[in-house]
């Protein structure tokens, strides 16, 4: 059996035997630290004692619940007396009791309470708030719970301060800061939370300001008033002090009433540094200390007068007295002309009097003295000065320009004159609508870049110690930058050979222009770019464009090379001021026989949108580097295909046709030869006029066809020339048998359902190689085309022989017949022939026809001017002209497409 059992038994049998613990001796249980409550953290310790205890004693330990009243077993039989509880928490509160076996022994019940750990709190005893600077505040440590503390700590903005009583006394405003505090008991010591940092602060003491009138100096005589504020406080009295030394009340030539401290009849004695304070009973005592105020006294003041000009002073000018009496203020000044006894002829409240638009009347001998206070004191007369006022000379402005008109971007420079004053070192104000501007005393005035807003209503003045009178006006009007208008042909499309005269003029001013004449080109760096409205294209300066500079540039006679787009730019003046371009003028020249060709498959000038179609560029002679240029409203001149097209060598081709399209064309070579340029118009509309793209020759028919989208013949359609109705047909067709130069024109077409065709240009040139008086090319150059003509043709015959007879000697060696690939490669040229024909223009034969490679068939009814020879293994072409008639075909004629 175990000893704790055998106690437990011995202590039943115990209490059996003798009774009940009541009759014996208790055991004393006693609790340390004993103060209520114990704070959560505290350490506590229980110690249980008894009369013949010794040290086989046990003891056992229970804990009674307040709030339950049920008794808990806390600690078994042990040899240890004593029940510690190093950090006490609210759960240890409750009844304890010890048992003790030996002897046998129930002790008292000790009640231990646990409460929270408590918070400090500053208290300020006093003085109340607001604090002012020497008060002592008194401040307490209070702790809600009433216990035993048996020290306090101090904080000021959390530096530990040398007190640790529950009071201290602070002074201020030294000691001003943010005070805590905590309180300690026991050993080892238990501190309480802080308390909240408790603000000490001091208002400043009220301020008081020290005013003086009339401020220094003051003059000997005058009376000063000093005043002391205080603000808004009252029941204030207030001391005086001159030089740190108290002014006793009533002390002789002193007065002091409230705040006011007054010196009647001032006197060198008063000189000194003048201060106040206030005092009163209650809080805030006393006010600060008020600022010094200087007192200076000086004998009578005599001012001296002074004029801004002298003399003698111009009439209309403005001549400005000052009267100075020194640093002085708060004066009133009169002022005197011709005699000291008289009325003031003026008073003014400042130390100047002006006389604007000065008279000679005005004239004359001027002094001034000053007054101030109340009664007012009077200053001695000053000096005398003389104003001397004469006639002034009149300025003049001009303007230097050799024209009437200024332009916005030209320079404009003023002069200013001073009339009868030559060698006089003025100086010069000028103004614009009466108002002063900036930045030049010069006697001229300069605008380097003249623009709208420098229009105006200028004049000048001159100064020399005195000022003339102002100048007479002169307007100066700056007009927009001026757009030159260019002259030309009301036809833009001439005849090579033709005169053509250009004529550039600035409207509205004829003075002093030089003309500049530019030609549109290809982009290349150094051009110039010209922007017209919605169109910008680079122009380069002509090479000859002196023979224009009067403003009239001819060419005589026009040439292909001519063809462009031409604008001219006049200037003027030493800096070369020039004018923007004009409007573009476009001058397009066709000849008989232009070395260069221009082809355009199918064989007309106006084509529907999402059309297809070729251009080409052929050559004659020498000429090389054809390239395709071209001009529209939408891109400037290039010289490569649009970028809709595809280009291949000196060939563009587009596949669906839009607007950007629209444009002249023409072919150059890099020597500068030229083709006939050809208007393509690409229409979104549902009517185009088909007119052939090159120029016709006189004597020849001229058919026309209106089209409508989608219906390719057999429509009603009126045809017009320059806008004058020529014909009405049915079947959408007109034809000119023979056509002469007074055919030429522009022309459309309508039909009353579908609208009406764009204008195209249609040319005539005259038959022969000549074109009036002189010959387009020369005679030579005919005869050397004749032979060259004559031996290709003999080659050719040749070639063409020698196939023949190749093809007989195939025949008769083969037994059968020809085999249908054959047969079907010879009708599909007569086909492809009759196709190209009336893609061409509805029938009308192709100017330009290629052979075909890899045949073996004769061409006997091509029709054409030009044709190169087939290419095998050279890049040889010839050229052959085979006259109509010769046609051994099937004799089928094409007057339309859709037939």
């Amino acid at each position: 059996m175990g000893p704790r059992l055998l106690f437990l038994l011995l202590f039943i049998c115990d209490e059996i035997i003798f009774g009940s613990t009541e009759d014996r001796t208790k055991a004393v249980l006693t609790l340390k630290p004993n103060w209520t409550p114990i704070f959560t953290g505290e350490a506590v310790s229980l110690t249980c004692s008894t009369e013949g205890e010794n040290g086989n004693t046990y003891y056992r330990w229970e804990k009674t619940d307040k709030d339950s009243g049920r008794a808990d077993e806390i600690r078994g039989w042990e040899r240890n007396k004593m029940y510690d509880i190093s950090k006490a928490t609210e759960t240890d509160s409750g009844s304890y009791t010890c048992i003790t076996d030996s002897p046998a022994s129930r002790s008292n019940p000790v009640s231990l309470t646990v409460a929270d750990r408590p918070t400090a709190k500053v208290t300020v005893l006093s003085p109340e708030a607001p604090f002012y600077p020497d008060d002592k505040v008194t401040l307490r440590c209070d702790i809600a719970e009433q216990a035993t503390w048996a020290q306090y700590t101090w904080y000021r903005d959390r530096v530990l301060i040398g007190s640790n009583s529950r009071s201290i006394t602070i002074s201020l405003p030294q000691e001003a800061g943010q005070y805590a505090c905590s309180a300690q008991r026991g050993n080892p010591p238990y501190s309480s939370h802080w308390s909240p940092n408790v603000e000490i602060s001091y208002e400043a003491l009220p301020t008081a300001t020290l005013t003086v009138v009339p401020q220094s100096p003051v003059f000997t005589g005058e009376t000063v008033t000093l005043k002391c504020d205080m603000g808004s406080e009252s029941g204030w009295r207030y001391r005086w002090y001159n030089v740190d030394k108290e002014i006793a009340t009533g002390a002789p030539t002193y007065s002091t009433e409230g705040n006011t401290l007054m010196i009647k009849m001032a006197q060198l004695s008063h000189q000194g540094t003048y201060k106040c304070e206030g005092h009163r009973d209650g809080r805030p005592s006393r006010s600060s200390t008020s600022n010094h105020v200087s007192l200076n006294i000086m004998g009578k003041p005599t001012p001296l007068i002074s004029s801004d000009r002298p003399s003698p002073v111009f009439t209309g000018n403005t001549v400005t007295l000052r009267c100075g009496t020194g640093q002085s203020t708060g004066w009133r000044f009169y002022w005197y002309r011709d005699t000291q006894t008289s009325d003031p002829v003026a008073q003014t409240g400042g130390d100047s009097y002006s006389i604007r638009s000065v008279r000679v009347s005005d004239g004359g001998q001027y002094w001034c003295r000053a007054g101030r206070g109340d009664p007012v004191y009077i200053t001695e007369y000053s000096n005398a000065v003389w104003v001397n006022v004469t006639d002034s000379p009149i300025a003049v402005v001009t303007l230097l320009s050799r024209w009437p008109d200024i332009f916005s971007g030209e320079t404009v420079t003023l002069r200013c004159g001073i009339q009868g004053e030559q060698g006089v070192d003025w100086q010069y104000s000028w103004y614009r609508d009466g108002q002063e501007m900036q930045g030049s005393s010069g006697p001229e005035y300069n605008i380097t870049h003249a623009d709208q807003s420098h229009s105006g209503n200028y004049s000048c003045r001159g100064t020399h110690s005195r000022d003339s009178q102002t100048s007479q006006t002169i307007s100066v009007t700056v007009l927009e930058k001026p757009r030159p208008v260019l002259k030309g042909p009301p036809q833009s499309w001439l005849t090579e050979g033709d005169s053509v005269t250009l004529s550039c003029e600035v409207r509205g001013s004829s003075t002093g222009w030089t003309f500049h004449w530019y030609k549109s080109a290809p982009y290349r760096p150094g051009l110039e770019y010209v922007f017209n409205g919605s169109m910008g294209y680079y122009v380069e300066l002509l090479s000859d464009s002196s023979r224009g500079a009067g403003g009239s540039y001819t060419l005589s006679p026009a040439a292909l090379r001519h063809t462009g787009v031409y604008v001219c730019r006049a200037e003027r003046g030493e800096t070369a001021y020039q004018t923007k371009f004009s409007q573009p003028h476009p001058l397009w020249l066709t000849g008989p026989s232009p070395p260069l060709v221009l082809a355009v498959v199918p064989n007309k000038t106006q084509h529907f949108t999402w059309e297809s179609f070729s251009l080409s560029c052929e050559g004659i002679g020498n000429s090389t580097g054809w390239r395709l240029r071209w001009f529209s409203i939408f891109t400037p001149e290039h010289d490569r295909c649009p970028f809709s097209m595809t280009e291949t060598g000196s060939s563009c081709r587009i596949s669906s046709a839009s607007s950007l399209g629209s444009g002249v064309y023409w072919c150059q070579s890099e020597s500068g030869e030229q083709s006939n340029p050809v208007n393509i118009t690409v229409h979104t509309d549902d009517v185009i006029l088909e007119s052939p793209a090159h120029p016709f020759t006189e004597g020849d028919p001229l058919t026309l066809r209106c089209r409508i989208r989608y219906q390719p013949s057999n429509i009603s359609a009126d045809f017009y020339r320059d806008g004058t109705l020529l014909h009405t047909s049915s079947t959408g067709e007109m034809t000119i048998p023979a056509v002469s130069k007074s055919h030429e024109g522009l022309y459309k077409c309508s039909n009353p359902e579908r609208g009406e065709s764009p204008e195209s240009w249609v040319a005539v040139k005259v038959s022969g190689l000549y074109s009036g008086s002189s010959p387009l090319v020369p005679v030579s150059v005919v005869t050397a085309l004749i032979v060259i003509f004559v031996v290709i043709t003999i080659l050719l015959l040749l070639y063409h022989c020698k196939k023949i007879k190749d093809l007989r000697k195939q025949t008769t060696q083969r037994s059968s017949p020809p085999s249908s690939g054959q047969q079907q490669g010879s009708t599909n040229h007569t086909s492809n022939q009759d196709q190209t024909e009336a893609a061409g223009s509805n029938g009308a034969q192709s100017d330009y026809m290629p052979l075909q490679r890899g045949t073996t068939d004769v061409y006997d009814t091509i029709n054409t001017e030009y044709m190169p020879l087939r290419q095998e293994t050279s890049d040889v072409y010839e050229t052959l002209e085979i006259s109509h008639g010769q046609s051994q075909g099937n004799g089928e004629e094409y007057d339309d497409v859709g037939s």
